[in-house]
């Protein structure tokens, strides 16, 4: 995902009413999100689906890492094979 450009990526949501399917191509095309406007002000986020998957994914797996941090920092360790045996369950996920 891309940084969103003003100029190509914020559309007004008489827009996406007036042509949704050349929206959707384009999600599927350019797998850029679309920001819709509704009253000059943002309203919502068009993603593909496969992105945003993979997006929410992401978010997921950095929100573990986080919480690893914070939980170090108390003292909430683990030994080396509870640390490898959690780490395998969590990339299970993943394929």
């Amino acid at each position: 995902m891309n940084t969103i450009s003003i100029s190509k990526d914020i559309e007004p949501l008489s827009e996406f009413r007036k042509k949704s399917a050349d929206f959707i191509k384009r999600l599927k095309k350019e797998k850029q999100p679309i920001i819709l406007t509704q009253h000059g002000k943002s309203a919502a986020v068009l993603m593909d689906v496969t992105e945003y998957e993979r997006f929410s994914k992401k978010l997921e797996l950095l929100e573990d890492l986080l919480e690893a941090k914070q939980q170090a920092e108390k003292g909430e360790t683990y030994t080396m094979d509870e640390a490898r045996e959690r780490i395998e369950k969590h990339l299970s996920k993943w394929k």
